[in-house]
């Protein structure tokens, strides 16, 4: 499975922990990390939320095939 973060950001966060580990990371370039890292955190729960409700209707049986059940009782 290939990975969901582009290259650009993947090299962005390289470069953020690596300022912030040298103390030099800036207030905005917190910020700039904050909301990219959020995003991605929105859109995963979104995709997460959407899989789980596909599962839930295929769980779900067809009415017709539940009266055809009773038919054949």
């Amino acid at each position: 499975m290939s990975n969901p973060v582009p290259l650009e950001l993947q090299a962005k966060i390289s470069s953020w922990r690596l300022r912030a580990a040298e103390t030099s990371l800036t207030i905005e370039e917190m910020r700039e990390a904050v909301k990219y890292l959020r995003a991605g955190r929105v859109a995963a729960a979104n995709a997460s939320a959407a899989t789980k409700r596909k599962k839930a209707i295929a769980e779900i049986p067809h009415a017709d095939d539940m009266l055809s059940e009773l038919g054949e009782l």
